[in-house]
């Protein structure tokens, strides 16, 4: 459809219904959106182009806390804030995005190849996504894209990912007839992150995204991920779902980031495997006196933390089908507690002054009075907490914390039954 054809349509009762599985009752929060995209479109590239739009969404991770790395279980969901983008072809061998609020990023496809000098840059991300497609046997082209997102960057609902589904959904349509699945993009998206961008990451954050809906994944063969989707409404058990920000940056933390897999990793590797999701609990509780020794005690406190938080992840699953409430409740509080204590993601090392995730958490456990759940979302050490907030109590929960932490520090989130997709 041509640009001016699209400007037309945004306005109708009709593209209302086309974006309504995406936002719920946020659909008339999200079509001005819409409007400024294409107009954004409008201004930074001439001509009534033929337009297709498209749209990533961010996520939730609700069980298992850093297990995707060593292919572990996790519990996650796809919510209703996303990346949307206007995307036409071009004949230039280029792809050239302008995300709002941030320059033009553009890349050659004449080279493929990692560029150091991208590392940890947009560019990376693109160029991987469009190699990882290429060596599919992908004829991937040019194109021309504005974007605009409510993930907003740091806000631990993984903007990063968001992106790379957002561009892996553009290559596939565009030039790959569809042919990729949702969890082939997600590998996609993962393989731009570790080897263009530089960022050791899971797959849970781009399959959740990819994929949509609450879903729980097993990567105990990364290679095909069993996903599995959950038909779950919070807000019948009386629940919203809320995601805290702390407002600490995650700039300067990826070595902290880093640690975990790779201490981990150095454990598994003791045993002669390459992630702890290979290595037997007994057999690694027997050798405790000796990891202790040679990797540090933070080494075998996160290893403790994996077994646990994997098999929470299964417990949790078990107790929403069965509709057991409470126990999933408990089960978010446990994964929080472990965390903080084993894993040790909520403090960066050695911070005194700054703890600011450590007092967003604390400041759910004051205001939730035992009731509901909270925990660390994420990476940890910054970005966001979660918390599972009583119908009862959420206007005043989140006029609390918005007070205490900030304006705009509390988002109460839907969970988006449809992952990265075409829109139209």
């Amino acid at each position: 459809m041509k640009l001016s054809e699209w400007k037309e349509k945004v306005n109708s009762e009709e593209f209302l219904d086309m974006i309504r599985p995406l936002y719920a009752e946020k659909v008339t929060d999200n079509d001005d959106r819409y409007r400024a995209l294409l107009d954004l479109y409008g201004t930074t590239f001439s001509g009534d182009d033929e337009i297709t739009l498209f749209s990533a969404p961010g996520r939730t991770e609700i069980g298992g806390n850093h297990t995707d790395h060593e292919n572990g279980r996790v519990l996650a969901a796809s919510v209703d804030l996303d990346t949307i983008a206007a995307v036409s072809r071009t004949d230039d061998n280029r792809i050239s995005i302008l995300s709002e609020g941030y320059p033009m990023c553009r890349i050659d496809l004449d080279d493929l190849s990692v560029q150091e000098s991208e590392v940890n840059t947009t560019a990376a991300l693109i160029r991987g996504v469009a190699a990882k497609f290429a060596s599919l046997g992908c004829h991937v082209q040019g194109f021309r894209a504005v974007a605009s997102s409510t993930v907003l960057p740091g806000s631990g609902l993984s903007s990063s990912a968001a992106f790379e589904v957002l561009v892996g959904n553009i290559i596939n349509h565009l030039f790959f007839e569809d042919k990729a699945d949702a969890v082939q993009i997600a590998q996609i998206g993962q393989y731009a992150e570790n080897v263009y961008f530089g960022k050791p990451s899971g797959l849970m954050d781009q399959t959740a995204s990819s994929v949509g809906n609450l879903i729980t994944i097993d990567f105990e063969d990364p290679a095909s991920p069993v996903v599995k989707k959950l038909d779950v409404d919070f807000e019948k058990f009386g629940l919203k779902l809320c995601i805290i920000n702390c407002w600490a940056s995650h700039a300067d933390l990826t070595d902290e980031y880093a640690a975990v897999p790779v201490e981990e990793q150095k454990v598994a590797g003791y045993f002669g495997k390459k992630v702890m999701r290979q290595v037997p609990k007994d057999d690694f509780m027997d050798a405790i006196p000796k990891l202790r020794k040679e990797f540090g005690d933070r080494a075998v406190l996160r290893c403790l933390h994996f077994y646990g938080d994997n098999e929470r992840v299964t417990e949790q699953v078990q107790a929403l089908e069965k509709g057991d409430i409470d126990r999933f409740l408990a089960l978010v509080n446990e994964s929080g507690r472990s965390s903080w204590m084993y894993l040790q993601n909520i403090v960066p090392l050695g911070a005194n002054e700054h703890q600011e995730m450590a007092v967003a958490l604390a400041l759910c456990d004051e205001l939730l009075q035992g009731k509901g759940a909270f925990r660390v979302h994420g990476g940890g050490f910054a970005g966001t907490c979660q918390a599972f907030v009583p119908l009862e109590m959420i206007d005043e929960f989140t006029k609390r914390m918005n007070r205490l932490l900030g304006d705009g520090s509390c988002h109460v989130l839907n969970i988006r039954p449809v992952g990265g997709t075409v829109v139209g």
